[in-house]
């Protein structure tokens, strides 16, 4: 079981997995991207996991994004580095702003919902997950919601 703890500070370890908050409009309003924490679970997460050996971040949150939900998206920004404890593991996660390109077969067996701000931060389980939401929910405010 995943369990979060505070944001860390910069700086505080090397960054170790990276995941991505996919955005899409449906009738300008914003959706986010959650998928199934595992494929018979029914607790929802933002998708994430870790940095492959020469890899970046990003090409990471970017791959863990297509494994975990079957969706195409490009990074917009960085939303910072949160640490969290994962199976007693402390790790380093850097969380990426994404846009929806295209949307494929969902990975790894796990569903995956679209949901608003509101139900995102009902639906996330973990405080750090819905803080990251919000984290995107006001970057996206200085920028124009596609046509």
């Amino acid at each position: 079981m995943l369990a979060m703890k505070k944001q860390a500070m910069p700086g505080a370890g090397a960054t170790t997995h990276a995941g991505g908050v996919v955005v899409r409009y449906r009738k300008r309003v914003a959706e986010f991207l959650v998928v199934t924490a595992h494929p018979e679970g029914e607790e929802w997460v933002l998708p994430k996991g870790h940095i492959d050996p020469g890899e970046t971040a990003r090409d990471a949150a970017a791959r863990e994004v297509r494994e975990e939900s079957g969706a195409s998206a490009s990074i917009v920004r960085s939303l910072g580095v949160w640490g969290l404890g994962v199976c007693g593991e402390s790790v380093q996660v850097e969380f990426f702003l994404m846009r929806l390109l295209a949307e494929g077969p969902g990975g790894e067996g796990r569903r995956r919902k679209w949901l608003t701000e509101e139900e995102a931060m009902r639906a996330l389980g973990f405080p750090e997950s819905r803080a990251v939401v919000g984290r995107a929910a006001v970057a996206l405010q200085s920028m124009p919601a596609p046509e």
